[in-house]
């Protein structure tokens, strides 16, 4: 009769006196390989293969592009929370998209996934970008102590006034209006003031998220790009203003106006003027501060300007 070479395992026994002498050493080699490999998987997840990655900085834009198989019906994506819509560029097979990196993002990577919606099917693309910090400068300003600790009728004022521009930057138009490439609004002197944190009158106050153009009194103000004049308005801070709405979540911004040209609702075509340079509400002499929101991120107007979007087919909106 068959016997086993192991001892019987007593009910208060080790399992260490039931295993031979010879194969202790071996078997604790691999239950802490084991281990290990629990402790990799339990404690953090590897990242899903990217096909590309794009290197950008805080306050910037990417223009992306991929190319698809087949007839897709769209192309939506996902960056940090944020919606990221893309459309037809007008060439065969092709969807591009404008991805906005907050100026407040972490610098760091992350992963923007990108759903292509067939009939049927559902495939994701992924891309990662890594977001590097910018040096945003610290500028002083010295101002009238009204406009820096307004007093409680102004208050009540400017919490109307965020609220209609909040009301106004949550809205989103489904197609594309813009066809070609941004310009500059105005001519004139740029100071760098993007994401700079402000200090006014010894308080430190929120970074600024537009862009200051110092030009003379009277100076025309171009529209950026085609699109819909969503706000046209006179606010505390910002004075005279006009808000465009470029589509799929595009909105720029043209504030400190000495007049408006335009009204809400109407048209605009890139190059239109839309109002003149002022020093309206909280500002130290004539210039135009010029803004741009993009799905939930504060981005660098300029930025816009630097893309290689060159002329894309208008008949793809």
């Amino acid at each position: 009769m068959w016997k086993s070479s192991f001892p019987k395992c007593r009910a208060n026994g080790r399992f260490a006196d039931v295993l031979p002498r010879s194969l202790r050493p071996a078997f604790f080699l691999i239950a802490l390989a084991v281990c290990w490999c629990l402790i990799a998987v339990g404690g953090s997840r590897a990242a899903e293969p990217a096909e590309k990655v794009f290197k950008t900085k805080q306050g910037d834009v990417i223009y992306l592009t991929l190319h698809v198989e087949g007839e897709a019906a769209s192309v939506e994506g996902r960056f940090r929370d944020r919606l990221v819509p893309f459309f037809k560029t007008g060439r065969e097979g092709e969807f591009g998209a404008l991805v906005g990196i907050d100026m407040a993002d972490i610098p760091d990577q992350a992963d923007l996934k990108a759903e292509i919606t067939y009939p049927g099917s559902v495939r994701t693309r992924v891309f990662r970008i890594a977001v590097a910090p910018e040096d945003f400068r610290e500028q002083h300003m010295t101002l009238p102590k009204d406009q820096v600790d307004p007093d409680a009728a102004a208050l009540k004022r400017i919490t109307l006034e965020k609220e209609k521009v909040k009301a106004v930057l949550a809205g989103f138009t489904p197609d594309r209006l813009w066809g070609s490439g941004f310009l500059v609004p105005v001519e004139g002197t740029v100071t760098g003031a993007f994401g700079s944190k402000r200090i006014l009158n010894g308080q430190p106050r929120n970074q600024h998220n537009g862009e200051d153009i110092a030009a003379s009194l009277g100076t025309p103000v171009k529209a950026t790009n085609d699109g819909v004049v969503k706000m046209v308005d006179d606010h505390f801070f910002s004075g005279k203003g006009v808000i465009l709405d470029h589509g799929l979540g595009l909105f720029t911004m043209y504030f400190h106006l000495d007049s408006t040209a335009v009204k809400e609702g109407g048209r605009v075509k890139r190059g239109d003027v839309i109002g003149t340079v002022g020093k309206t509400g909280r500002a130290t002499g004539p210039h135009l501060h010029w803004g741009a929101w993009l799905n939930g991120s504060r981005v660098n107007p300029f930025a816009l300007a630097r893309l290689p979007l060159g002329t894309p087919d208008l008949s793809a909106r």
